[in-house]
Formats: structure tokens, C-alpha cells, sequence
């Protein structure tokens, strides 16, 4: 079965899944995160398919989001690490971790602490310009003419 695209959608959602949306690729993203950077570390520590972690892979290179470079030792050897369009999706791994703590009470292995403090991080949260956390029901969605777009409750 061909995966579906959405580059057609006009929908930054849309156009973010295409290059990240599957469980795979934003696996390969966070074992990137932790430091990973070998074919074959990834696919031991992630259990991958060798066919799977490959289109994985190049998918994530073709958009940018990871680079391989060859480090050439004892040979050709390649390293895939991430760009700094992969590694701004900290806050989208660390939203869904959060998200599945709190709502599938699954607790990972390992903690987020800040480098500096060794204290927990805070939960990801989207504010206002003075700090101020906002839900769904505190927005609202517009058009780029800044028409208010019909949303549910």
C-alpha cells in the first residue's frame, strides 16, 4: 500500500507529516536525539527492520531534517545526525512524550532533566507573548486575511 501525501492540503500539519509522520521516522528522530548516530546502533537499539530503517533514513535526508556524512573510517562509514531542522523538533518529541505520560500513564525509562540545573523540565505548553498558558478554547484560528475559521467547541 502507497503512503498518502499531503502536499496538496495547504496545511502545515499536512506538510510536517509528510516528512515526519510516521512512528519510524520520529523514532529514529529521538534515538538521534540521545545521540545515536550509526546504521546499525539505530537499528539495535530500535528493533527496526534493516528495509524500514533504510527508507526511513533516506526520507529523513531528502527533507532535511537528518544529514549523513561520511566519516571514513576503515572505509566508506556513514553517520546520520540531525540538522537543525531535525533537532527543532525537540519540543514536538518532548510534547508527545508528555501527552502520552499524562493520558496513557506510560512513564519512560528515563527522565528530561535541564543540563545546567539536573532539574526536571517543565511541560511543554503553548503561551500567549506574556507567558500565559492558553488552550485550544483560548485561540483562535484565522485565516492569513485574519478571518476567524469556523472551529467546534
Amino acid at each position: 500500500m502507497t503512503r498518502k501525501r499531503f502536499d496538496d492540503m495547504g496545511c502545515s500539519i499536512a506538510c510536517a507529516l509528510n516528512e515526519v509522520g510516521d512512528w519510524w521516522s520520529l523514532l529514529v528522530i529521538k534515538q538521534a536525539m540521545l545521540g545515536t548516530r550509526r546504521y546499525g546502533d539505530f537499528q539495535k537499539s530500535l528493533g527496526i527492520a534493516k528495509n524500514i530503517l533504510c527508507d526511513r533514513l533516506s526520507r529523513l535526508v531528502e527533507n532535511g531534517v537528518m544529514t549523513r556524512v561520511d566519516v571514513g573510517e576503515h572505509g566508506t562509514r556513514y553517520e546520520y545526525r540531525l540538522t537543525e531542522k531535525g533537532r527543532d523538533l525537540f519540543a514536538v518529541v518532548v510534547a508527545l512524550r508528555q501527552w502520552s505520560e499524562r493520558w496513557n500513564g506510560n512513564k519512560d525509562s528515563m527522565q528530561l532533566v535541564a543540563r545546567t540545573s539536573g532539574e526536571a523540565i517543565a511541560q511543554v505548553a503553548v503561551q500567549d507573548r506574556d507567558g500565559e498558558v492558553l488552550t485550544v478554547r483560548d485561540v483562535l484560528f484565522v485565516d492569513n486575511e485574519g478571518q476567524p475559521i469556523e472551529q467546534a467547541g
